[in-house]
């Protein structure tokens, strides 16, 4: 809690500072101000929970600063320091509501005894309003929840709620429906909290409300309710910015504004509007809102079938045999004009064709014996895996591309290796991940004795496989600390360390920086 103590003499503000073990109390912040006025600007900047101040000061008295942070901080609790001649300020006082005092001269253990009333009434209106926030949010949700359907199925139900929030709905009422996409599904309510309230706070400047609910773990559901009306274009535009701006730390997002409606009845068209937008996410770049009119007035594509997907398979095939890089990123710069930003296929047509792509380019890869460069899509597991995950067809488009350059300069780069060396290599590429991978395993897989293999890599590389195993585990954990998303934690058990803290050792030992001090040197 916050304290707020206003006196014109600092003796008498040293004093109350000094003497009473406030920390105890729960009290971590204490502000002091010479007089009303001083106290009226801390009081709006800081909101304290408790004021102690005296009655009579200079510029503002205390009665005259309490009527003007009766509507700024309706919840504070007001502590008057008063002498007996103040007697008519305290009749004022008790009409303000503000009846706690303590008399002049003070004495500690009085004035710590009235703050701790004042602390234990502080708490009792915080649990009841939060409690009244709880409910308040969880009638939003049904709300919002019932909004999702038709309305002739829920109508009772719907025009009940409304009126337990206080919603004035009538014929000319406008709705609009606006679906936020994120890539994460873990628990964010917090922050998912947070823009709730400066979405209230913003939107109350348009006279419009807003009821909340998150569905299947990664779709956030806003629908607006203008009580005034339908939201003008240019009011839409300033809502779309707001929430551009809400949700971009989140990272990955897209987002989509259903048809504005007029008349609670339409609220389920602006809705399921909403949905057919945000299905076409997947080929748009994060970030992006859609829009119905961005849908009905944008390029269709036919899809081709099987058989298209199986062409561009074989297109993909023979310029890679044929090691013709150029005829490689043509083809694939085709490809992306031709799915980028497209409305007529599903986001699982496209990682299908892509899951052919990778496979092709991972056995080419193993053919020409060049060990595995990325984590990720290097067995068909993985590449499931990394499928499933992707947000968006630029990121899916963008990593086979690169995935292909990278490849190809390898290619140019490299002095055939010894079959049994490509083998290990390749082996540690797909398995370093896991803290079980031993040389044992190793060796059983290239069919060859443990103490052998050893011998035989030291010889053929200059380093024993202990040594490049940790390298290698090592540089992909650069790599991943070089990502703020990756917790280090999860990144010490991708690259196959089940103990924390040996990880940290082990990277400290190889790079000269904790993991953590790592990634704060390459994030600035």
């Amino acid at each position: 809690m916050k304290l707020l103590i206003a006196d014109d003499e600092l003796l008498t503000r040293e004093g109350l500072s000094s003497s009473i073990d406030w920390k105890n109390l729960g009290i971590d912040q204490i502000f002091q101000a010479d007089d009303g006025l001083r106290a009226l600007h801390i009081a709006k900047l800081h909101e304290p929970d408790i004021i102690l101040s005296d009655i009579r000061m200079p510029r503002m008295n205390g009665i005259e600063l309490v009527e003007r942070l009766t509507e700024l901080l309706p919840d504070t609790s007001i502590i008057f320091m008063s002498g007996y001649s103040d007697k008519e300020y305290l009749k004022a006082a008790i009409k303000l509501k503000a009846i706690d005092y303590v008399e002049k001269p003070l004495n500690p253990e009085e004035v710590r005894a009235t703050v701790v009333e004042a602390i234990n009434r502080r708490q009792q209106v915080l649990r009841s309003r939060q409690n009244e926030d709880l409910l308040s949010m969880e009638t939003e949700s049904n709300l919002a929840l019932l909004l999702t359907k038709p309305y002739r199925d829920n109508s009772p139900q719907i025009e009940a709620l409304a009126k337990e929030l206080s919603f004035c709905l009538s014929p000319e009422s406008g709705f609009v429906t606006y679906i936020v996409k994120l890539r994460t599904e873990e628990p964010i309510s917090v922050l998912i909290k947070g823009i709730r309230e400066n979405l209230k706070s913003f939107l109350k400047n348009f006279h419009i409300n807003a009821v909340y609910i998150r569905m299947h773990a990664v779709y956030h559901v806003f629908h607006l309710i203008g009580e005034g009306g339908a939201p003008s274009g240019a009011v839409l535009s300033s809502i779309d910015l707001f929430f551009k701006e809400q949700f971009l730390p989140f990272g990955f997002f897209t987002m989509s504004r259903g048809d504005t409606v007029s008349g609670i009845t339409r609220v389920y068209q602006s809705y399921t509007s909403a949905v057919v937008a945000i299905q076409n996410s997947f080929f748009f770049p994060s970030g992006t809102l859609l829009t119905p009119d961005d849908a009905r007035g944008g390029f269709t594509f036919a899809p081709e079938g099987t058989a298209g997907v199986e062409n561009d398979t074989e297109s993909f095939a023979d310029a890679l045999e044929a090691k013709d890089s150029d005829r490689c990123m043509a083809f694939l710069d085709s490809l992306h004009q031709k799915y980028n930003k497209n409305y007529g296929m599903l986001p699982n047509q496209i990682k299908d064709a892509y899951y052919r792509l990778f496979n092709v380019l991972n056995d080419c890869r193993q053919k020409w014996k060049l060990s595995a460069d990325f984590a990720g899509t290097d067995s068909s597991e993985s590449i499931i895996e990394y499928l499933e995950n992707c947000f968006t067809y630029e990121e899916l488009h963008d990593t086979l591309a690169e995935r292909t350059r990278r490849m190809f300069q390898r290619l140019d780069a490299s002095v055939p290796e010894d079959n049994v060396i490509f083998l290990i290599k390749d082996y540690i590429a797909k398995h370093y991940g896991s803290d079980l991978l031993s040389i044992k395993e190793i060796s059983d897989y290239v069919h060859l004795s443990a103490s052998y293999v050893c011998t035989y890599f030291k010889t053929q590389t200059g380093q024993t496989l202990n040594q490049y195993l940790t390298e290698y585990r090592m540089e992909k954990a650069m790599h991943l600390l070089e990502d703020a998303r990756n917790q280090i934690a999860d990144i010490s058990a991708k690259v196959g360390y089940s103990n924390g803290n040996y990880f940290s050792k082990s990277f400290k030992k190889f790079a000269g920086l904790t993991p953590s001090k790592y990634r704060e040197k390459m994030l600035g």
